[in-house]
């Protein structure tokens, strides 16, 4: 109970320096995710290279996290939160640096690299910390001020690298990014206090080699998917295959295992487990909407990439607002009169997104992603505070770092069947027209495949709704003794 009697200890802990600390380095970890999908058009123009190589950017980063992500539950027990904080940013420092000056795209691909260990790092540490010193019943507040981080930073992601493209280079993302990351290290340096002793467990290296090819195989083939290789393709096959079957022997070890790697008897607890699934549908929708409207804005609607980035801006700003409101309604209320409506309403605008065509207007589709956005804060951050309410405390490193894992796993799972949908709607559409040149006809074809795509995340969204009717409030009073 290493945790428990650490957050006793540490009754002379000062929350709010450390959640800012956090807070700051998050953002901004998470901000240049996105806003480097902006930016992808003039990488491809700039580096002279192909679109699917251009998407390694963001292959690469989400393999890095999907592999350091589940070794983080073991890293917690390991460092210190100063020692890991303080490394993290340190990654993200040098990672930006190196892609504010990268000459050609591998440098970019190894800046994002160096980048992703930074983030791995940090968004599991944060979780874990604010699980040891926020008491559960004022935990949904907290974890609100965190999502606003979480789902702020990707938001307005692309409108800043809009503005910041449309008069400097792509270079200047990573210029802006830097002396902020720096101001959060020096904040981190006199305000991060230790809020957990290392317990230093045995590392087991067959049980980080297995994860390891697990997720990243997982991750790997999902994206290569996506990315154009097709689903028929050996390669994602093999990488597929190969994931789960690692997956699978990494599940039996830990099982076995008296002092396991990442503990899953965390699948034990029913909550953990709906929240968890409920994280996953919203991960899985929220992302491939995200790759999806971009594209559809720019294609569809012959928006510049500025013009784009603005009118995603809303949604995310009234997400950023909503998700502390939300968290402070958990603690009211519990997550059922949050969560059931949320899925509602996120299975509509899925249903709205399903019926644009070349004609629609941008204001239908602010509002549809203001609707989505309210939908997702309503969903997240009162799930996952439920489901990880429900641990007891020594399982808090292992509970996030399967939240985190997955979250992951189910963005590049998401995002790739999204894509995937898009294209084969593309092709199937013009199968069926005699003109495949004439650029009306592309337009249509592309148009068809975003619906496609959105009538997935309709089934995902409803697959969902229907897991939220099992979700039942946490009592915390029993969880705090």
């Amino acid at each position: 109970m290493s945790n428990q009697q650490n957050a006793a200890a540490n009754s002379n802990i000062k929350a709010l320096p450390i959640i800012t600390s956090f807070l700051i380095a998050g953002f901004i970890g998470l901000f240049s995710e996105t806003a480097l999908n902006m930016a992808l058009k003039d990488l491809i123009t700039g580096f002279g290279i192909h679109e699917t190589t251009a998407q390694w950017l963001t292959t690469g980063y989400l393999l890095t996290l999907g592999v350091l992500v589940p070794i983080s539950g073991l890293i917690l027990q390991w460092f210190t939160t100063r020692q890991l904080f303080m490394t993290s940013l340190v990654f993200s420092i040098i990672g930006t640096f190196i892609a504010a000056i990268a000459p050609t795209f591998s440098v970019l691909m190894i800046a994002r690299v160096v980048q992703a260990v930074g983030t791995a790092l940090l968004l599991p540490l944060m979780f874990n910390t604010i699980l040891v010193i926020i008491p559960p019943h004022k935990r949904g507040k907290s974890m609100g001020i965190i999502g606003l981080v979480i789902m702020f930073a990707p938001a307005v992601g692309p409108t800043v690298s809009g503005l910041i493209l449309k008069t400097l280079t792509w270079h200047w993302i990573f210029w802006i990014s830097l002396p902020l990351l720096i101001v959060a290290l020096v904040f981190g340096a006199f305000f991060m206090q230790n809020v957990t002793k290392p317990t230093k467990p045995k590392i087991d290296i067959f049980s980080i080699v297995l994860s390891t090819i697990g997720f990243g195989g997982i991750v790997y083939g999902f994206s290569s998917a996506g990315e154009g290789g097709g689903w028929g393709s050996s390669n994602v096959i093999f990488a597929i295959a190969i994931g789960v079957v690692a997956l699978v022997a990494f599940s039996i070890r830990q099982v076995k295992m008296d002092k396991p790697m990442l503990n899953l008897n965390a699948f034990k607890y029913p909550m953990f487990v709906i929240g968890l699934l409920l994280i996953l549908v919203c991960m899985m929708v929220m992302l491939s909407a995200m790759m999806i409207l971009p594209l559809y804005l720019q294609t569809s609607l012959a928006l510049s990439t500025f013009a784009a980035g603005l009118m995603l801006l809303p949604g995310g700003i009234i997400n950023g607002i909503l998700s502390p409101v939300m968290g402070g309604l958990f603690d009211r209320f519990g997550p059922k009169w949050l969560v059931i409506p949320g899925l509602v309403i996120v299975a509509g605008t899925m249903y709205g997104f399903s019926t644009v065509t070349l004609e629609t207007s941008t204001g239908f589709i602010v509002g549809l992603h203001i609707a989505l956005m309210v939908g997702i804060s309503m969903i997240m951050m009162p799930a996952q505070t439920n489901g990880l309410n429900q641990l007891p405390p020594e399982l808090y490193p292992d509970g996030t770092a399967i939240m985190n894992t997955l979250q992951q796993v189910a963005g590049a799972i998401g995002t790739a069947i999204g894509i995937s949908i898009l294209s084969s709607g593309s092709r199937s559409f013009l199968e069926t027209v005699s003109d495949q040149k004439d650029p009306l006809n592309q337009l249509l074809a592309f148009t068809n495949g975003v619906q496609h795509a959105f009538i997935f995340a309709i089934i995902v969204a409803v697959i969902g709704l229907v897991i939220s009717f099992f979700i039942k409030r946490v009592n915390v009073e029993q969880r705090a003794h």
